[in-house]
């Protein structure tokens, strides 16, 4: 397995991604700015759990997926 971290979509919507001691770029709701769990470590990884979105960044957070050298966004959008 090979892991970037490209930082395109940080570059797009930092209001969403961030950049971890990792090196990897994660996602974070915008309820939670830390994006972090009680120990350091990001609280939504590896295709676990969501993060809320408002309207206004929608269109961004769609454009860091397509962007996204490594293909690990995934957006759902309610309907």
């Amino acid at each position: 397995m090979h892991l970037t971290g490209d930082g395109l979509c940080a570059e797009i919507c930092p209001s969403i991604f961030f950049a971890h001691s990792d090196g990897l770029y994660y996602v974070k709701d915008v309820d939670d700015p830390s994006g972090l769990d009680g120990g350091g470590e990001p609280k939504l990884q590896m295709a676990e759990g969501m993060a809320n979105v408002p309207d206004k960044l929608v269109g961004d957070v769609v454009e860091a997926s397509e962007e996204c050298p490594g293909e690990c966004i995934f957006v759902e959008l309610e309907e």
